[in-house]
């Protein structure tokens, strides 16, 4: 079998925050691998500094040691529209008010590659068109984005980062607000996009159980350590026993979930 290529690489990694008085390191050392075709999942308790991660690995907030590359470049040496080519962003921030139609909305994800006036050619409307389809969204592009659940435009905001076309899609906390409906059918959508695009999704979440079954790698972080393996690896070295400490919760690795105790 031939190895995917690495699409995002760390070296060495360290992230936190630095003050003029003080330096608060959350995680060091961190040599992760974000592989084309990958739906890889990064958790860990609240607080334990996944939104940091994500910002760091981002090009969002500066590293305190070592180095991410994208696409074998420092990714601190892009320029924001070469940045806006290769990686897209799905936060978890609410949409400012606007009128803007569901197929306007995934349109934006075409900003890198349209003229200073946003002006829309034939090969940027098919990509968008094509992202509707992908996402199972097409119905709805003539909705307001205000007129859909919350379920549905979750499945717009993936969608625009699938119409700016970038190798590598990192989503914080995808599927927050979804009732288990929604948060099932999203983790199945991305799932579908790796294996039909050959995109890497990165996502953070706090539904364990389910990244565990749909992910092709997960990211757990702990305050010891952070590390990355195929679920089933974790799952037979303890990894998931170190994510919560409360004697109440455990990890049963014979049916591969957290139970309450």
């Amino acid at each position: 079998m031939i190895d995917s290529k690495n699409i995002l690489h760390t070296s060495n990694l360290s992230i936190g925050y630095k003050t003029k008085h003080s330096v608060t390191t959350i995680a060091e050392n961190l040599n992760l691998n974000l592989k084309e075709g990958k739906l890889i999942a990064l958790i860990g308790a609240n607080g334990i500094g996944k939104s940091t991660l994500l910002r760091t690995i981002t090009g969002i907030q500066k590293p305190l040691n070592g180095d991410v590359f994208l696409n074998d470049k420092k990714i601190s040496s892009y320029s924001s529209l070469e940045l806006a080519k290769n990686l897209s962003i799905v936060l978890t921030e609410k949409l400012p008010p606007s009128n803007l139609t569901v197929f306007e909305l995934v349109a934006l994800g075409r900003q890198p590659y349209t003229d200073w006036i946003g002006t829309l050619t034939s090969e940027d409307i098919s990509k968008v068109k094509d992202a509707l389809e992908l996402t199972q969204i097409s119905h709805l592009s003539r909705k307001k984005h205000y007129e859909i659940s919350d379920g549905q435009l979750q499945k717009v905001l993936v969608a625009r980062a699938l119409a700016q076309d970038t190798p590598l899609i990192i989503l914080d906390e995808p599927t927050t607000h979804l009732d288990l409906l929604h948060k099932v059918a999203l983790f199945k959508l991305l799932k579908k996009l790796t294996q039909e695009t050959n995109k890497c999704i990165l996502f953070s979440t706090h539904d364990i159980d389910m990244a565990i079954q749909l992910s092709d790698d997960m990211i757990i972080m702990t305050p010891e350590t952070v590390i990355q393996d195929e679920p089933c690896n974790l799952i037979s070295k303890g990894s998931f026993n170190t994510i919560f400490k409360d004697e109440h919760i455990v990890f049963d690795q014979e049916k591969g979930k957290f139970m309450i105790v």
